[in-house]
């Protein structure tokens, strides 16, 4: 077997990250996934940077292992086509607008009445009920929605946006949980299909560690806000300037603040009530941080301070770029960092699958499809058409195919 989901088939009608993510985890586990692209650019992140050759390094790194199957849906064949395939899966995932697959003619009444053991996921940035669930989004808009933007940056200028897709990935991992839940489920006594909701804003609210229950709990009283470079509520720790950059360090609770205090070499500092707690040390946080970088300054290097924060077994990392994560020995090892030889793009570097088994090779050789690569075999193989049909509907540009680099 190559993944614990091998002989679950996935009908994918899902564009850019958030849907994708959920898809291709599914792939990297062993389903079949069928990806459906709309005629006649197929999925939209095709066209999202790097371009090389016509083959998109983005569309790559959300799709491997997933086979595509491209369709004008602006044709009845086609539709039925789909209405076929669904008949055929066990899983169809989308993350359309709200209400596009209906109109489409493959919502959950539809795709239910043809297949009752089917799966049916959705993921939304506002989830399919609500005062905002007609309402378009994206990653960013969900998560300024649930108070996490308002918990980023600094506290007297304006909050940032992030530099990942958190709540786009968060969102998608939320789905294949969902997914693998409802399949096991579904093997039990009485099981069967059922539809799932997935939305963003789901995902970005439960990600709240200490703000909403403080809030709560105190009748008001306490309303956490961002903090810049510190943790909210443990000090000394956040973002430290260094002598080469900046690191950061998480001594949390009394411990741990004790070990950094002695490989400081400042063990008077824990006889010193401005210190003697977590409650002080945020109300002395200026001059203990000033403490804390007069230390990391006067180092040789970083490299030396953080031998002497890993000899005292002090929580840090270095803050690293993109680039230097890429190369940083650790990720590579295990595989976070993949390098894929893709037939167009050569080498790539991509991030690598964060669920490990024992029993599954980590890295499978997945590779993406191109735009309509698998519409023959699908159609042929998997529905049973003739060779002369299949050309037919080429020829009526039911079906649409295009080849990268070519």
């Amino acid at each position: 077997m190559r993944g614990p989901l091998e002989g679950v088939r996935v009908l994918d009608f899902t564009q850019y990250i958030a849907g994708p993510a959920a898809t291709r985890q599914m792939a990297e586990m062993g389903a079949e996934v069928i990806k459906v692209e709309l005629a006649p650019a197929g999925d939209l992140a095709r066209a999202l940077p790097l371009i090389r050759d016509g083959r998109s390094a983005y569309f790559v790194q959300q799709n491997l292992g997933k086979k595509s199957l491209c369709v004008d849906i602006r044709k009845p064949e086609a539709v039925a086509l789909l209405k076929e395939l669904v008949a055929k899966v066990d899983v169809l995932v989308e993350n359309y607008s709200p209400g596009v697959i209906g109109r489409i003619g493959l919502g959950w009444e539809v795709v239910h009445a043809i297949n009752p053991q089917l799966i049916m996921c959705s993921v939304s940035a506002f989830g399919q009920t609500g005062p905002l669930a007609n309402q378009p989004g994206f990653d960013f808009v969900a998560q300024a929605y649930t108070g996490v933007t308002s918990m980023i940056g600094e506290p007297d200028a304006s909050p940032p946006l992030t530099g990942a897709a958190v709540g786009d990935v968060g969102g998608g991992m939320s789905a294949l949980a969902a997914i693998n839940a409802a399949l096991y489920w579904r093997r039990g006594p009485g099981g069967g299909g059922q539809y799932l909701d997935i939305a963003l804003i789901d995902f970005y609210f439960y990600t709240h560690g200490l703000a909403v229950q403080m809030h709560s709990a105190s009748g008001g009283k306490i309303s956490l806000t961002r903090t810049g470079r510190y943790h909210t509520q443990v000090a000394p720790a956040g973002v430290f300037a260094s002598k080469q950059g900046f690191i950061i360090i998480v001594p949390v609770g009394d411990d741990m603040w004790q070990r950094l205090a002695r490989a400081m070499g400042r063990e008077d500092l824990l006889a010193d009530p401005r210190y003697a707690s977590n409650a002080t040390r945020l109300e002395h946080r200026d001059t203990l941080t000033a403490v804390v970088e007069g230390w990391l300054a006067a180092q040789a290097s970083d490299a030396e301070a953080m031998a002497q924060l890993r000899e005292a077994r002090v929580p840090y990392a270095p803050v690293l770029s993109v680039a230097d994560a890429m190369r940083e020995p650790h990720l590579v090892a295990r595989g976070t960092v993949r390098t894929l030889d893709d037939p167009v793009l050569g080498r790539l570097q991509v991030p690598g699958n964060p669920l490990r088994f024992s029993g599954f090779p980590a890295d499978n050789g997945l590779m993406a499809a191109d735009l309509g690569q698998h519409n023959d075999e699908i159609v042929t193989g998997l529905l049973g058409r003739s060779a002369v049909e299949l050309r037919r509907l080429q020829k009526q540009g039911v079906l649409v195919a295009k080849r990268s680099g070519r």
